[in-house]
């Protein structure tokens, strides 16, 4: 696995979202997008929150692991396109598929201040940074007891008028497709989630929060039977 340190490496060119960032090169002309995070802590919680996204099938990025704990970095590629306004219908659909990965990691910033982090490349929906799921919002601030086992973004993420683009591109879901946007995370192995929480760095606690937070969508299958 590459590990990059971006001291060997050019940067060739600059920050695109929130947080401090570079797009840099290495000698094989390989380019990375690298962030350099509020904490360690919140560096760690992105890059497990990719790795839950990847275990539930959701598209992302591709992280590469980096060699100073506070960065986050992914292989940079060339998107088709960059925003949600410029979604066809189908793609929009592409994209409600992963609702339930999106409420269960709690990623409030699903959709982007702008409708910007959702993209499309080689013909697939991406989302494009995960760093404002599980424990800390997208610019490093702990979400603290609004992080709960309870998965309140099945319904905030369709309904809040200060997150419009994810009320603009989730609110229209019907019923059946919400059932199968969760039975995605119902789905997964509580086995798997667990060795992916403490492998990426977790700890036994989140584990078990995302585990609880698994139970409490598929109990909203249940109520709606």
């Amino acid at each position: 696995m590459t590990t990059l340190d971006t001291a060997k490496l050019s940067r060739v060119g600059g920050q695109l979202g929130s947080n401090p960032a570079g797009v840099y090169q290495d000698g094989n002309s390989r380019r990375y997008y690298v962030k350099t995070l509020e904490s360690v802590a919140h560096a760690r919680n992105e890059w497990l929150a990719a790795q839950l996204y990847q275990l539930a099938g959701a598209p992302t990025l591709r992280y590469v692991t980096t060699a100073a704990p506070d960065q986050i970095a992914t292989e940079w590629i060339v998107l088709e396109k960059k925003c949600l306004t410029h979604f066809t219908d189908s793609e929009r659909e592409q994209a409600r598929r992963w609702f339930g990965v999106h409420a269960w990691t709690a990623n409030w910033d699903a959709a982007g201040f702008n409708g910007d982090n959702q993209g499309v490349a080689g013909g697939q929906v991406l989302t494009l940074d995960v760093g404002g799921a599980l424990a800390f919002r997208a610019q490093g601030d702990p979400k603290g007891k609004a992080f709960g086992i309870r998965v309140d973004e099945l319904d905030i993420l369709r309904r809040d008028d200060a997150n419009p683009h994810a009320v603009k591109l989730f609110a229209a879901m019907t019923p059946e497709q919400i059932e199968q946007a969760i039975l995605v995370v119902a789905r997964i192995p509580d086995d798997e989630i667990r060795q992916v929480v403490l492998a990426s760095g977790g700890s036994a606690t989140l584990a078990d929060k995302m585990l609880a937070r698994k139970a409490d969508m598929a109990r909203r299958i249940a109520r709606t039977e």
